[in-house]
């Protein structure tokens, strides 16, 4: 039986015939094929400008400089993400500080941020945990009434909506990803909504060197920023996946509420929020009933691979790294993020899976279940 990855991008032939026409064209970074892919997305979200570059990482870390964030600043954001959430706040000198998230939607815990602001809070850095927006409403008052920049870390999120308001249409500066494992692609990539053409112009020096190219043969080097401009390849590709993001995530809610509607009543499984439609479903992550089961979380994703399908961790508590620990973190500090840290699993979810492999899924967790005992 073939093996059931946990994600597979769909890249179809229109956009791979458009990849060769970019190697035919002897023109293969930034060029063309950026400014369209930065004019498509920023017709995705209204208008505003947006910027492009290697990796959502690359977007975080800008768009907080962008922020004003530095050293000896701090900067409010979950223990629930991929480490480069908090990783880019230490590499600009600033501290992380982690409030808690909620068990089901695995978002921010918007009631516990405020008693977290300080006289060093530059910004607040939330996640659309799996595509689920955060409250944006509540979020944006809270920060404007306490003059904070909010960063969306959106890598999640793009073709989410909050109350029919897309992500990226509004707020500050907001941040998507094109990795493989995202709803759309490049290759790599990742990209910053910006609110004006000044911020935009800051993105392209940060992106490139600091570098600003003057007249026909003249530059200048306004301060040592990065390399992450995206290539003419990648943008080629992610001209093709923004095409179909709308089917994409149609596809994927589909394929969420099979999960949700054929799942046992009786599962001793937790299954996620289920949201609204303005949920794009990056990921489908139940939790296990560790403290229940036979065997830990290693052995039931080993035989769910003996049974063709695989499963991924997402994620575990930041916090509880060893580069946060030498910060002085520790067990017990954010028990929801801890719990889930051990006992989330990443089922199959993505565009181009039949219903059938829904019914599949679930079969072999409730046969590993019950072999745990569950």
């Amino acid at each position: 039986m073939e093996k059931l990855p946990f994600t597979k991008p769909s890249i179809d032939q229109h956009t791979i015939d458009a990849v060769v026409e970019v190697l035919k064209s002897g023109w293969l970074a930034s060029g063309p094929n950026v400014q369209r892919f930065e004019a498509a997305l920023s017709e995705h979200v209204g208008g505003r400008p947006v910027r492009v570059m290697t990796s959502a990482t690359a977007a975080l870390e800008i768009a907080l400089a962008i922020a004003g964030v530095g050293p000896g600043d701090e900067v409010i954001t979950t223990p629930m993400s991929w480490c480069s959430t908090s990783n880019v706040i230490l590499r600009l000198g600033a501290r992380p500080i982690f409030v808690d998230v909620d068990l089901d939607t695995r978002n921010i815990d918007l009631d516990a941020i405020e008693s977290r602001i300080g006289p060093r809070t530059r910004a607040i850095l939330p996640v659309h945990f799996s595509g689920l927006s955060v409250d944006l409403d509540r979020l944006y008052e809270i920060a404007h009434r306490r003059g904070l920049r909010v960063v969306e870390d959106a890598a999640h999120a793009i073709g989410s909506a909050w109350r029919n308001r897309r992500i990226g249409a509004t707020g500050d500066l907001v941040c998507f990803s094109f990795h493989p494992n995202k709803n759309i692609t490049s290759g790599e990539g990742g990209a910053i909504v910006c609110n004006d053409a000044a911020e935009a112009k800051l993105v392209e020096l940060h992106r490139f060197n600091g570098v600003e190219r003057i007249g026909a043969d003249g530059t200048e080097v306004h301060f040592p920023g990065m390399k992450a401009n995206l290539s003419d390849i990648a943008a080629a590709i992610g001209l093709g996946q923004l095409r179909r993001l709308d089917e994409f995530n149609r596809r994927r809610r589909e394929l969420a509420n099979l999960y949700f509607e054929r799942w046992p009543k009786d599962s001793p499984l937790r299954l996620p929020a289920r949201g609204d439609d303005g949920h794009s479903w990056h990921m489908f992550a139940p939790l296990l009933p560790v403290k229940t089961m036979r065997f830990d979380r290693a052995e039931f994703i080993r035989r769910m691979a003996e049974r063709g399908v695989a499963v991924g961790v997402h994620y575990r508590a930041i916090h509880l790294f060893a580069a946060y620990r030498r910060l002085g973190f520790e067990e017990g500090d954010f028990p929801i993020a801890e719990r889930i840290g051990r006992e989330t699993i990443t089922l199959p979810l993505f565009p181009s899976m039949e219903n059938t492999d829904i019914d599949r899924v679930i079969q072999a967790v409730h046969a590993v279940l019950q072999e745990s005992g569950a």
